[in-house]
């Protein structure tokens, strides 16, 4: 993945004929560039519908939103890694806030999907964030560091040196608050300095991602501090012009 990266979460929004439509229109304003790479993750059953929109545009990559830890079996309601790359996903996001908050998925359970992906030749985006009654409690980085050293646990190094880590302060997503661009700095310095104690000066190679209340109002601000290399956008994803305007910060 090239730097910055940037990232639409459309959670359960956009149904196959809203992406379509919205695919067009904003392939309709935005160019290419070498130097963006952009992600779609829409709900997996516009994934197909997506990558048909986007017309084999190459600065565009399309990723599910979760996977099942096996490939195949009777898990009703699941997504396999397999059929996720056969559908024509590159990416998924493993991990988020929602799956682990709202869904109950352990750090052991990310760790299996991380891996899941990466047999399956998937790029796992792995989420990381804490709570706000542990952020005021001053446990951030420890939190931060745990779902990131279990997460990557089943992973080889030249796979974490091609993936994504992506923070998500709890806090800040969907409530309007937005870690400040020296409180993300701080806690992406704390990531890059644990993948360069797992996997050495690779580590420069790994993008990290902020996300939470992310808007066109504070997105140039956000990629301009230290070690933020890209953005996980939630609702403002779902927007057309507030997109657009995202990806031109």
């Amino acid at each position: 993945m090239q730097k910055p990266v940037l990232a639409g979460n459309w959670k359960m929004n956009h149904g196959p004929t809203e992406a379509r439509a919205f695919v067009a229109a904003f392939t309709a304003r935005w160019s290419p560039r070498a130097d963006l790479t952009i992600l779609f993750f829409p709900p997996a059953l516009s994934v197909t519908t997506v990558i048909h929109a986007l017309g084999g545009r190459a600065d565009i990559g399309v990723g599910v939103q979760n996977i099942w830890t096996e490939d195949k079996g009777a898990f009703t309601g699941e997504t396999s890694a397999p059929m996720a790359r056969d559908a024509g996903a590159r990416f998924v996001l493993v991990g988020h806030s929602e799956r682990r908050h709202v869904f109950g998925e352990t750090d052991e359970q990310a760790a299996k999907k991380c891996a899941a992906a990466a047999r399956n030749g998937l790029t796992p985006v792995l989420c990381v964030g804490e709570l706000l009654e542990q952020r005021e409690a001053g446990k951030t980085m420890d939190i931060v560091l745990r779902q990131l050293r279990t997460g990557l646990s089943l992973l080889d190094p030249d796979v974490i040196a091609s993936m994504a880590i992506a923070y998500e302060p709890v806090w800040a997503i969907g409530t309007g608050k937005t870690a400040t661009p020296g409180d993300a700095a701080a806690v992406h310095g704390v990531i890059r300095a644990a993948l360069h104690n797992l996997i050495g000066q690779r580590a420069s190679e790994v993008p990290i991602l902020y996300g939470g209340s992310v808007n066109a109002g504070n997105a140039r601000a956000l990629l301009a501090a230290a070690d933020v290399d890209g953005l996980l956008v939630g609702g403002a994803s779902l927007d057309i012009e507030g997109w657009v305007s995202i990806c031109g910060s």
